[in-house]
């Protein structure tokens, strides 16, 4: 919503919604619009990734079971990752250590 409370209007595709925005594009040519189109600047806010290196048998054991769940390998090791670290701040917290 803008300022006024009244629903944003893309220019191009006059679309009030993502899915809006994504459906006229998957459908038109920016080579049709281009002159309605003008130079913008924006900041991209990215959080900064991090890398951990992998033994090359613990990467191949990775990618064949985030394949077998149709997950792209750095995914699964986010989440199970995630999960194993929750397992470790739960048993911390049940012995009093947090």
């Amino acid at each position: 919503m803008s300022k006024s409370n009244k629903p944003q209007v893309t220019s191009i595709s006059k679309a009030r919604t993502l899915e809006e925005i994504a459906e006229f594009w998957d459908t038109h040519s920016l080579a049709d619009y281009w002159d309605q189109t003008h130079e913008v600047e924006f900041e991209v806010r990215a959080q900064r990734r991090r890398r951990v290196t992998l033994d090359p048998d613990i990467y191949s054991r990775v990618e064949s079971q985030a394949h077998t769940r149709g997950l792209l390998p750095e995914t699964l090791v986010n989440l199970w990752l995630a999960e194993r670290l929750q397992e470790t701040v739960s048993i911390e917290v049940e012995r009093g250590e947090r």
